[in-house]
Protein backbone atom coordinates (compact mmCIF):
# COMPACT_ATOMS: atom_id res chain seq x y z
CA UNK A 1 0.00 0.00 0.00
CA UNK A 2 1.29 3.74 -0.56
CA UNK A 3 2.31 5.58 1.96
CA UNK A 4 -0.16 8.58 2.57
CA UNK A 5 1.70 11.70 3.09
CA UNK A 6 1.77 15.53 1.44
CA UNK A 7 3.28 18.72 1.56
CA UNK A 8 1.77 22.12 1.35
CA UNK A 9 2.95 25.39 1.16
CA UNK A 10 0.76 28.42 0.97
CA UNK A 11 1.42 31.67 1.21
CA UNK A 12 -0.25 34.98 1.44
CA UNK A 13 -0.14 38.41 2.49
CA UNK A 14 -0.98 37.72 6.01
CA UNK A 15 1.29 34.02 6.16
CA UNK A 16 3.70 31.86 5.08
CA UNK A 17 2.97 28.25 5.48
CA UNK A 18 5.29 24.98 4.58
CA UNK A 19 3.50 21.56 6.12
CA UNK A 20 4.80 17.82 5.51
CA UNK A 21 1.98 15.47 6.92
CA UNK A 22 2.51 11.66 6.66
CA UNK A 23 -0.38 9.57 7.96
CA UNK A 24 1.14 5.92 7.76
CA UNK A 25 3.66 5.68 10.75
CA UNK A 26 6.87 4.01 9.48
CA UNK A 27 9.50 4.04 12.03
CA UNK A 28 9.82 6.91 14.64
CA UNK A 29 6.80 9.57 14.70
CA UNK A 30 8.46 12.76 13.16
CA UNK A 31 6.79 16.24 14.71
CA UNK A 32 8.48 19.34 14.74
CA UNK A 33 5.63 22.71 15.00
CA UNK A 34 6.80 26.33 14.51
CA UNK A 35 4.03 27.90 14.39
CA UNK A 36 4.63 30.91 16.60
CA UNK A 37 2.30 30.49 18.68
CA UNK A 38 2.96 28.00 21.73
CA UNK A 39 -0.29 26.60 22.62
CA UNK A 40 -1.30 26.41 18.99
CA UNK A 41 1.68 24.25 18.42
CA UNK A 42 0.86 22.18 21.47
CA UNK A 43 -3.10 21.40 20.05
CA UNK A 44 -1.15 20.60 16.80
CA UNK A 45 1.32 17.98 19.04
CA UNK A 46 -1.48 16.36 20.41
CA UNK A 47 -3.35 16.08 17.02
CA UNK A 48 -0.81 14.57 15.20
CA UNK A 49 0.67 12.52 18.27
CA UNK A 50 -2.87 10.66 18.59
CA UNK A 51 -3.46 10.29 14.86
CA UNK A 52 -0.29 8.90 14.29
CA UNK A 53 0.90 11.09 11.78
CA UNK A 54 4.45 12.24 11.29
CA UNK A 55 3.60 15.85 11.20
CA UNK A 56 6.08 19.30 10.09
CA UNK A 57 4.96 22.98 10.43
CA UNK A 58 6.44 26.14 10.16
CA UNK A 59 4.31 29.28 9.91
CA UNK A 60 6.06 32.88 9.75
CA UNK A 61 2.80 35.00 10.44
CA UNK A 62 1.19 38.75 11.37
CA UNK A 63 1.63 38.14 14.85
CA UNK A 64 2.26 41.77 15.48
CA UNK A 65 -1.45 42.30 14.27
CA UNK A 66 -2.70 39.47 16.31
CA UNK A 67 -2.97 35.39 16.43
CA UNK A 68 -6.32 35.07 14.21
CA UNK A 69 -4.08 34.65 10.55
CA UNK A 70 -1.79 32.66 11.72
CA UNK A 71 -4.04 30.44 13.27
CA UNK A 72 -6.67 30.12 10.58
CA UNK A 73 -3.79 29.81 8.32
CA UNK A 74 -2.36 27.10 9.38
CA UNK A 75 -5.69 25.16 9.88
CA UNK A 76 -6.09 25.92 6.57
CA UNK A 77 -2.88 24.49 5.51
CA UNK A 78 -3.49 21.17 7.46
CA UNK A 79 -6.54 20.72 6.49
CA UNK A 80 -5.22 20.75 2.91
CA UNK A 81 -2.32 18.49 3.50
CA UNK A 82 -5.05 15.89 5.30
CA UNK A 83 -7.16 15.81 1.84
CA UNK A 84 -4.11 16.20 -0.29
CA UNK A 85 -2.21 12.95 1.53
CA UNK A 86 -5.52 10.85 2.06
CA UNK A 87 -6.30 11.44 -1.50
CA UNK A 88 -9.43 9.37 -2.67
CA UNK A 89 -11.41 8.18 -0.64
CA UNK A 90 -10.84 4.58 -1.04
CA UNK A 91 -10.53 1.50 0.96
CA UNK A 92 -11.41 3.24 4.52
CA UNK A 93 -13.38 3.33 7.30
CA UNK A 94 -15.09 6.67 6.22
CA UNK A 95 -16.49 7.31 10.11
CA UNK A 96 -14.68 7.77 13.42
CA UNK A 97 -15.32 8.76 16.75
CA UNK A 98 -14.02 9.03 20.28
CA UNK A 99 -14.11 9.90 23.56
CA UNK A 100 -10.79 11.54 25.56
CA UNK A 101 -10.08 12.57 28.83
CA UNK A 102 -7.67 14.83 30.20
CA UNK A 103 -8.39 14.38 33.73
CA UNK A 104 -11.45 16.36 34.71
CA UNK A 105 -12.16 17.35 31.09
CA UNK A 106 -13.59 15.01 28.41
CA UNK A 107 -14.50 15.75 25.04
CA UNK A 108 -16.31 13.40 22.40
CA UNK A 109 -15.22 13.80 18.47
CA UNK A 110 -17.20 12.36 15.25
CA UNK A 111 -15.43 12.85 11.60
CA UNK A 112 -17.11 11.81 8.66
CA UNK A 113 -14.56 11.77 5.58
CA UNK A 114 -17.70 13.16 3.85
CA UNK A 115 -16.27 15.19 1.04
CA UNK A 116 -19.33 17.60 2.41
CA UNK A 117 -17.31 20.36 5.22
CA UNK A 118 -19.34 21.09 8.02
CA UNK A 119 -18.06 21.51 11.84
CA UNK A 120 -20.19 22.16 14.74
CA UNK A 121 -17.65 22.63 17.53
CA UNK A 122 -18.72 23.32 20.98
CA UNK A 123 -15.67 24.03 23.48
CA UNK A 124 -17.19 26.00 26.18
CA UNK A 125 -14.03 27.95 27.05
CA UNK A 126 -14.19 30.56 29.59
CA UNK A 127 -10.64 32.28 29.47
CA UNK A 128 -10.11 35.09 27.06
CA UNK A 129 -6.53 32.92 26.19
CA UNK A 130 -4.26 29.88 26.55
CA UNK A 131 -0.47 30.93 26.46
CA UNK A 132 -0.69 33.94 23.12
CA UNK A 133 -4.05 31.56 21.68
CA UNK A 134 -7.19 33.55 22.18
CA UNK A 135 -9.86 30.99 22.96
CA UNK A 136 -12.30 32.09 20.47
CA UNK A 137 -9.77 30.71 17.74
CA UNK A 138 -9.56 27.62 19.46
CA UNK A 139 -13.14 26.54 17.49
CA UNK A 140 -12.05 28.35 14.65
CA UNK A 141 -8.89 25.76 13.74
CA UNK A 142 -11.38 22.88 14.36
CA UNK A 143 -13.57 24.79 11.88
CA UNK A 144 -10.83 25.62 9.49
CA UNK A 145 -9.43 22.21 9.53
CA UNK A 146 -12.88 20.55 8.57
CA UNK A 147 -13.68 23.25 5.67
CA UNK A 148 -10.10 22.52 4.38
CA UNK A 149 -10.31 18.74 4.85
CA UNK A 150 -13.78 18.25 3.35
CA UNK A 151 -14.21 16.70 6.22
CA UNK A 152 -17.63 16.83 8.73
CA UNK A 153 -16.43 17.07 12.32
CA UNK A 154 -18.30 17.40 15.25
CA UNK A 155 -16.42 17.82 18.43
CA UNK A 156 -18.11 18.93 22.14
CA UNK A 157 -16.38 19.22 25.16
CA UNK A 158 -18.86 17.56 27.45
CA UNK A 159 -17.01 18.51 31.18
CA UNK A 160 -14.63 19.89 32.95
CA UNK A 161 -13.37 23.47 34.34
CA UNK A 162 -9.51 23.79 33.49
CA UNK A 163 -9.43 25.47 29.79
CA UNK A 164 -6.09 23.77 28.61
CA UNK A 165 -7.93 20.27 29.89
CA UNK A 166 -10.94 21.32 27.81
CA UNK A 167 -8.90 22.21 24.86
CA UNK A 168 -6.71 19.65 24.76
CA UNK A 169 -9.22 16.62 25.74
CA UNK A 170 -10.98 18.44 22.36
CA UNK A 171 -7.70 17.99 19.77
CA UNK A 172 -6.98 14.48 21.67
CA UNK A 173 -10.52 13.25 20.69
CA UNK A 174 -10.57 14.38 16.93
CA UNK A 175 -6.47 12.96 16.68
CA UNK A 176 -8.18 9.30 17.87
CA UNK A 177 -11.40 10.07 15.49
CA UNK A 178 -9.52 10.85 12.43
CA UNK A 179 -7.12 7.84 13.36
CA UNK A 180 -10.39 5.58 12.97
CA UNK A 181 -12.13 7.06 10.17
CA UNK A 182 -8.69 6.78 7.56
CA UNK A 183 -7.68 3.29 8.71
CA UNK A 184 -7.40 0.92 6.04
CA UNK A 185 -9.89 -2.15 5.52
CA UNK A 186 -8.19 -3.96 3.03
CA UNK A 187 -10.83 -2.99 0.11
CA UNK A 188 -10.84 -0.21 -2.81
CA UNK A 189 -14.44 0.53 -1.97
CA UNK A 190 -15.46 3.71 -1.89
CA UNK A 191 -17.38 3.58 1.36
CA UNK A 192 -20.90 5.26 0.19
CA UNK A 193 -23.87 4.05 -1.36
CA UNK A 194 -23.24 7.17 -3.73
CA UNK A 195 -20.17 5.27 -5.27
CA UNK A 196 -18.48 8.27 -4.47
CA UNK A 197 -17.56 10.97 -1.83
Amino acid sequence: MSLRTATVERKTNETDIKISLTMDQVGAQDIDLHSGIGFLDHMYHALAKHAGWSLRLTCNGDLHIDDHHTAEDTAIALGMAFKKALGEPRGIKRFGSAYCPLDEALSRAVVDISGRPFANINLGLKREKIGELSCEMIPHVLESFAQAAGITLHVDVLKGFNDHHRAESAFKALAVALKQAVERTGSNDVPSTKGVL
